[in-house]
């Protein structure tokens, strides 16, 4: 290649101007129109001209002629129509090489500057031509109209990005104006999806990019830039919004519950159903259910006890496939937080027509257990029932009547009789206090730290340990499959009988055997029981719903599950199911964390659970909460007591920071 040789390259999507100012083994170096010298490989030259200049020149005449040589250039591209000249040509198979296309461009006589000039203008019109190695290939019409939506994707995409980023900067001021800053609804959900999934967001490119040009430097800031436009609250539920977790119902579906309040009146006239109206049920819940799905009674015999374990039956009211069915599946489980409650179900089904309410008539699924005079277990049957809640107790109304009234005093030493039945059979009791966190109508955090193992909440627990167990044995013997919990015996067993301690009831949960949903019974060792299913809240769970429709058909009513049909509803319930879990526990734990932000500086007794490399995992025992503890110099040991300090906690970001008091 000639030194002084005029040549052309791409940089920075322009078409510059240079001239060869030496060469060795195809690198070359270049001065170029702007005055720059250049190291350029041969390979990347978009266009060689014939024409040559003398580098003996001074560097501004170089320079100048460079300048003149792309103004005429130019001047000869906007002269090509490349559009006409594909109208002319996309019929035409082969590739067409430079000089044909330059003579379709121009009329002879045809110049160097003829032909760079059809490189420029092809390079500034792509949509027509596919261009390689100077070989020009019409693209055909579906080809460029899939360029033509590009380009206006491509618009749009920048569009939205000169959108994005002037409302973020506006957002950013101290000090907004009084009127709300509009903003393009689609630019909002791109930043949304971008602060809520992340990179997995499909529009994560974008995003950066609306972050890039207004100065932010991380996506976390997106957040308060919502809260202070009024599109978020404070104290938005992130995980909601991330899982996509609907917190209404359709109209479709509320419509649908409304229609049932009002049609079945025939569910009492079901002959195959027991009338049990007459004898006396309680509820025990917290102070603040409004959703019961489960009662108990006890009745005197000639020869001993009838114990009864009655549950509602909501598959009496939601049929399989219904769209209110559907929506209950796609939610799985009901979401109970310390600020919100999402339903499985309607309110006006979970919290009345499907809810034992005290004096309200309901239809049932009850177990009825034959004992004698000691208790112990003879028969049991289970039917389809009619029934009647007489008295709805809280936990501490029922633990004030205990030792004082029946049938309550009985309920309790029934209970303690199969919890001891249940321990002798290899079942583990975890003991581990709860806290319970509530928001005032005020918005002011409350808790209350509970004693799992009082009497009525214990005497709650064994009854529907009990009811779900029979229910699994019934529906073993019948064959058939419904939603099964088992569980393999632990690693290792650190006790036997009730541990009150907590580091005992830490260490044993650590080898507990991980707890599985199948539809075969199996043996659930943690409980102590052959076979166990979830089937006493069919108000909050799907599973327990499924479980009771299987019930029911072994008792003649409706049609079961078969195998299969039951393996793919679980497969598709699983992840929202787990999800209502994450959710729960994320947001018990906000608030907790949110309480602990006002206690800066409050020393509180904590217990080491476990040591790591650079931390310890410890217990606020006061909250039942986890935190991390800096070594800082400690040198502490699983299950030594030490009380730390709140140096710092942030709800919002997960964070709390302690140190050694």
């Amino acid at each position: 290649m000639n030194i002084g040789c005029i040549v052309e390259y791409i940089d920075q999507q322009k078409i510059v101007s240079a001239v060869i100012l030496s060469e060795r083994k195809g690198k070359l170096r270049l001065l170029n129109e702007n005055s720059r010298e250049v190291n350029f490989s041969e390979k990347r030259l978009s266009h060689i001209s014939q024409l040559s200049l003398d580098t003996a020149l001074s560097k501004t005449a170089l320079v100048n002629h460079l300048k003149q040589v792309t103004e005429t250039r130019k001047r000869l591209a906007e002269t090509i129509d490349i559009r006409e000249l594909w109208e002319i040509l996309h019929d035409e198979p082969q590739g067409i090489d430079l000089d044909a296309m330059t003579l379709f461009c121009f009329d002879p006589p045809l110049t160097p500057d003829h032909e760079a000039a059809v490189v420029r203008a092809f390079f500034n019109d792509r949509l027509y031509f596919k261009v390689n190695n100077a070989v020009f290939t019409p693209c055909t019409p579906e080809q460029v109209e899939g360029k033509k939506r590009q380009i206006k994707d491509g618009e749009r995409r920048e569009g939205l990005i000169a959108k994005g980023a002037q409302w973020l900067t506006l957002m950013q001021a101290e000090k907004l104006p009084e009127t709300p800053v509009p903003v393009d609804p689609g630019v909002i959900e791109i930043l949304k999806s971008y602060y809520l999934q992340g990179s997995d967001s499909h529009f994560t490119a974008v995003a950066k990019q609306m972050l890039k040009k207004s100065d932010l430097s991380a996506p976390e800031q997106l957040f308060k830039i919502f809260v202070k436009a009024g599109i978020w609250n404070v104290d938005e539920n992130i995980d909601l919004l991330a899982m996509q977790i609907s917190t209404t119902f359709s109209d479709t579906v509320l419509g649908a519950a409304k229609r049932l309040g009002e049609t079945q009146s025939h569910v009492f006239k079901d002959p195959q159903r027991r009338d049990l109206t007459d004898i006396p049920l309680i509820t025990i819940d917290g102070q603040s259910t409004q959703d019961y799905d489960d009662a108990i009674s006890l009745e005197n015999t000639e020869n001993g006890y009838r114990l009864g374990i009655h549950i509602i039956d909501v598959a009496a009211y939601i049929k399989s496939g219904d769209p209110i069915d559907m929506a209950a599946r796609y939610r799985a489980s009901s979401i109970y937080m310390p600020d919100d409650k999402l339903p499985m179900i309607p309110p006006s089904l979970s919290e009345d027509l499907c809810s034992l309410k005290e004096g309200q008539t309901r239809p049932g699924i009850s177990t009825l257990v034959k004992m004698n005079r000691f208790f112990e277990i003879l028969e049991y049957d289970i039917v389809p029932s009619i029934i009647r809640v007489h008295k709805q107790m809280s936990y501490t109304e029922a633990n004030l009547l205990n030792g004082k009234n029946d049938p309550i005093t009985s309920l309790y030493k029934i209970a303690t009789l199969l919890r001891e039945k249940r321990l002798k059979a290899g079942g583990i009791q975890i003991t581990l206090p709860e806290v319970n966190v509530w928001l005032e109508d005020n918005r002011e955090i409350r808790y209350a730290k509970i004693d799992r193992e009082n009497p009525s909440r214990m005497l709650v627990s064994e009854m529907m340990i009990l009811a779900n167990s029979l229910m699994a044995e019934f529906l073993a013997d019948h064959n058939v499959p419904a939603v099964f919990r088992s569980q393999a015996p632990p690693r290792q067993r650190l006790f036997k009988g009730i541990e009150t301690a907590l580091m005992p009831n830490f260490l044993q949960r650590k080898q507990l055997s991980r707890a599985i949903i199948g539809i075969k019974p199996e043996l659930h060792a943690g409980l102590g029981v052959k076979a166990y299913a979830t089937a006493t809240s069919p108000i909050r769970r799907y599973h327990d719903l499924l479980t009771q429709r299987q019930i029911k058909a072994i008792l003649g009513i409706g049609k079961p599950y078969s195998k299969i049909e039951l393996e793919e509803i679980l497969q598709t319930i699983a992840v929202p199911m787990a999800n209502s879990g994450r959710i729960q526990g994320a947001r018990k734990r906000y608030w907790l964390i949110k309480y602990l932000e006002t206690m800066r500086g409050k020393n509180f007794e904590t217990l080491v659970l476990d040591c790591h490399r650079d931390h310890y995992n410890i217990l606020l025992k006061e909250f039942m909460l986890e935190a991390r503890l800096p070594h800082s110099g400690l040198k502490l040991k699983v299950g030594d007591i030490l009380h730390v300090t709140i140096q710092h906690a942030d709800a919002r970001r997960n964070q709390l920071s302690l140190f050694a008091a």
